[in-house]
């Protein structure tokens, strides 16, 4: 388990910030023990939290081109047939998947190849399982190529919280199944659209790992 490169600063900063506090209710608090105790907790407890988000557990990632992995930890909240506008423009079956702060919020690949497309887009910040924050929100979108020819679009969603969003790649990159391409900061949504023929293993509700979980077959 280490700490992800986007949480060092911050992490740092608070770390001096809560100690900058602890110092000087120390200093000025010398008849409130209870006040300078509930300081040193409360301050604990909020850098651990933050702590925490910025987790990135190593794992051995299990490669199968036939497979699609989740790209992120959360929670199955969308399972549908839908038109992709953007990008693929034709009907795809549509995974979404949401990300609370308290998931790791490293982005994997679902699949191996070479980036084809990558745009970002400015938005707004509606919650994440609002219906129009894959199209309204802040948001990145991301087309894979695999070997054998098929695309997998998937896209990074800014939410009500999450308002920075960190995406890794460049068209004509290639990158591995389960590798990372990006992070989102303090929960968010990620999409992705698969073939019309994929078979989906996961339900609504469902629990994802981030470059573990399989969520479809090609």
């Amino acid at each position: 388990m280490t700490i992800h490169k986007e949480g060092r600063t911050l992490l740092f900063f608070l770390l001096v910030f809560f100690g900058l506090i602890n110092i000087a209710a120390s200093s000025y608090l010398h008849n409130a023990e209870t006040a300078r105790l509930l300081i040193l907790i409360g301050s604990g407890v909020l850098f651990l939290l933050v702590l925490q988000f910025f987790r990135s557990p190593s794992f051995k990632i299990v490669q199968n081109e036939n497979q699609v992995l989740a790209p992120a930890d959360g929670k199955v909240v969308v399972i549908e047939e839908t038109e992709e506008t953007e990008y693929l423009k034709e009907r795809r079956k549509q995974i979404s998947i949401f990300m609370s702060p308290v998931n790791v919020h490293v982005n994997r690949m679902p699949v191996g190849g070479t980036i084809s497309y990558y745009k970002y887009h400015p938005g707004k910040y509606l919650v994440a399982w609002h219906p129009k924050s894959s199209t309204e929100n802040e948001r990145t979108t991301v087309v894979a190529k695999m070997k054998n020819g098929t695309e997998v679009l998937f896209r990074q969603i800014a939410g009500a919280v999450a308002r920075r969003i960190k995406c890794y790649v460049t068209e004509g990159q290639e990158l591995e199944q389960g590798q990372e391409f990006g992070f989102i900061k303090f929960g968010s949504r990620v999409d992705i659209f698969l073939p019309i023929d994929a078979k989906i293993n996961v339900k609504v509700g469902d629990i994802t790992k981030g470059g573990r979980t399989v969520l479809a077959e090609l």
